[in-house]
């Protein structure tokens, strides 16, 4: 129930709305008419901006690109710890060594890329690359890069930046230790003294004078043990998965006399990247891959079979472009929650993330009315009924076009169980070719109404709870079921005390206890933006001012002031106030923290822009040393 007579004709209004979005079928037929003519005409104004892309980069190469550091920084100015080697760490690490302060930087994996490092090869850029600059180093060459050119710019700033002796492969951070500094000549290898001292696992690089953590919002897949699932289903990243079984009978040990007749080669593969050791009664028989496992989902395993996806986020719907365009006979998608779908236009998407409140406003009714006609024309049932500034979106082009044509099958429902050869479903609505259906029409025997047989039915096959339900027939099963959200248990708890846990911190990033501590992309939830833009720089030359001046620095009491406030300004918000945020919303509170503290006004052009502060530089240290006589 809602909690306010204001909330409750909130919800009336809302549900009133969707109720009438589905625009009207010779409208839809219109827009779609004209979106295809105009993707026809627009094919040279693509090609003269993607010129003009190569140019403009150029141009902000030039004016924002920090001088890599000298082989040796003789002064630096601070000593930081970077925990993650990822697009965020590497491109942190090198603004801070750019402008003089050491750095180390520490990765558990073999190699650099974070999550990029372990994603399929045909993954990408949902957004266009305009919105990727995650240093002003980097220069695409596609408007939607590939998993590979993306790492290839990864590892160019990391070579180029002299990040490679500096960075500790193969070396996960387990402890961090905090000592709180005492006096100003305690150890310390840098000119400036900040107020913490930290320790990573046993001291072996000395103390540190602040700390980023950059360990992102997704660790390792995300495996759900359903009931059905194959024994030994691997539950680890692509990385270790070095081959996926086809369904052919001989790659799986089952029950069958030509499964029995696998070698143990076949059955060892068999258990590399979800499939199985050994077959219970009632155990689903084909493959069950990870979405972070498509690059071994060949096509002789999908060419003209049934690919069932749970999961209907980013990654569910790149799994079923991939499993249509390796010749998949037809998809079917699980949806427990419905994800808004928007456009690959790069002015939609900024225009979208310029949304200043970062929650549901009563024009958001405008962009989610131009999305139902514009985006949904044909498959309006897929509409969601949440608000559009509730979660992230999906970023995709192609999906409802699979949708409207009939080749996938979309289900909202919640999975009960997997059986022998498919997947048993709580079924609330099956959408197939833009319009509801009845169970089962025209997807040639893969779905069909039943009575689940498995250990659960009584004698006389009968389900006390199978009314609704209906199983899926599926040659291979694919978990679009996302990523574990890394761990910080190595850092101090006394960091994140009640209330201000993350992604409840100062500026969203910095734990309200010790303004040393910077969580670059590891504490948001859902947002309209991208992780990878001129916020990595702007937050790591937030931190770097801390550490210079300290007239900067904020105290426990105003960082958690801010969060409170936030919380009041966007009391109601649904989720919590930041745990959803647009990219105009954050430029709001990056302005802020300048205009309220004239202090911080003679280092605004180097937060925003990199500007003035380089290595060893003399007269910053003389300006430095007078302002901690000061304080």
């Amino acid at each position: 129930m809602p909690e306010t007579d204001a909330e409750g004709a909130q919800a009336a209004w809302q549900a009133e709305y969707h109720a009438a979005a589905k625009p009207h079928p010779v409208i839809a037929a219109l827009v779609a008419r004209f979106k295809l003519a105009l993707d026809y005409l627009m094919l040279p104004i693509y090609f003269i901006l993607h010129t003009v892309y190569v140019f403009v980069q150029g141009i902000l190469i030039k004016m924002f690109k920090p001088h890599p550091p000298p082989e040796k920084i003789k002064r630096p100015y601070a000593r930081i710890a970077v925990i993650g080697g990822g697009l965020t760490g590497v491109s942190s690490a090198a603004h801070a060594v750019s402008h003089g302060f050491e750095v180390v930087i520490y990765e558990a994996a073999d190699r650099i890329g974070g999550i990029w490092a372990h994603e399929n090869k045909t993954s990408g850029l949902q957004l266009n690359s305009l919105l990727y600059r995650f240093h002003p180093a980097v220069r695409w060459k596609k408007a939607f890069p590939q998993r590979d050119e993306i790492l290839g710019e990864i590892e160019k700033v990391w070579r180029e930046y002299r990040l490679e002796e500096r960075t500790r492969l193969n070396t996960p951070v387990k402890q961090v230790r905090r000592v709180k500094r005492v006096s100003p000549d305690d150890e310390c290898q840098a000119h400036v003294r900040s107020p913490s001292q930290w320790y990573i696992n046993a001291r072996e690089d000395g103390p540190f004078d602040a700390l980023i953590v950059a360990v992102g919002t997704s660790g390792e897949p995300m495996w759900v043990g359903f009931e059905g699932m194959p024994i030994k289903a691997e539950k680890s990243d692509s990385k270790r998965s070095t081959e996926v079984p086809s369904r052919e009978p001989t790659t799986l040990t089952g029950s069958n006399s030509k499964s029995r007749r696998a070698d143990k080669k076949d059955g060892d593969n068999a258990q590399k990247a979800g499939s199985v050791e050994k077959h219970e009664q009632w155990t689903y028989q084909g493959p069950v891959l990870h979405s972070s496992q498509l690059d071994y989902a060949t096509p002789e395993m999908l060419r003209g079979k049934t690919v069932a996806v749970i999961g209907s986020g980013a990654s569910g719907v790149e799994a079923v472009e991939t499993a249509l365009s390796r010749g998949a006979d037809r998809c079917i998608m699980i949806a427990r929650r419905d994800k808004w779908i928007i456009p690959r236009n790069v002015v939609f998407d900024i225009c979208l993330s310029a949304q200043p409140f970062g929650r549901e406003m009563p024009f958001s009714v405008i962009w989610e009315r131009f999305l139902a006609l514009w985006q949904y024309h044909g498959v309006e049932n897929l509409v969601p009924k949440s608000g559009i500034f509730v979660s992230t979106p999906v970023v995709n082009d192609d999906f409802l076009n699979q949708v409207r044509a009939g080749n996938c099958v979309y289900v909202r429902g919640d999975v009960v169980r997997l059986t022998t050869d498919g997947i048993v479903v709580d079924v609330r609505e099956s959408i197939e070719g833009g319009s509801p259906s009845w169970i089962g029409k025209g997807v040639h025997e893969s779905m069909h109404p039943t009575r689940p047989t498995g250990p659960e039915t009584d004698a006389g096959g009968a389900s006390p709870e199978a009314e609704g339900r209906v199983e899926f027939k599926a040659d291979v099963i694919i978990l679009a079921t996302g990523y574990k959200h890394p761990s910080l248990s190595f850092l101090p708890q006394e960091l994140f005390p009640k209330d201000y846990e993350r992604p409840n911190l100062y500026l969203q990033n910095f734990s309200t206890e010790d303004w040393s501590v910077l969580l670059t992309n590891s504490a948001y939830l859902n947002a309209i933006g991208t992780v990878g833009h001129f916020h990595i720089g702007i937050y790591t030359r937030i931190l770097l001012t801390f550490l210079l001046d300290p007239a900067t620095r904020p105290i426990a009491k105003e960082m958690k002031i801010w969060v409170d406030v936030v919380r009041f300004i966007k009391r109601g918000a649904q989720g919590g106030a930041l745990t959803f945020f647009t990219y105009m919303e954050l430029t709001i509170w990056i302005l802020t923290f300048h205009v309220l503290r004239p202090d911080r006004w003679r280092w605004t052009f180097f937060i925003l822009f990199g500007w003035d502060v380089c290595p060893d530089d003399e007269q910053l240290i003389s300006l430095i040393d007078e302002g901690k006589q000061k304080v």
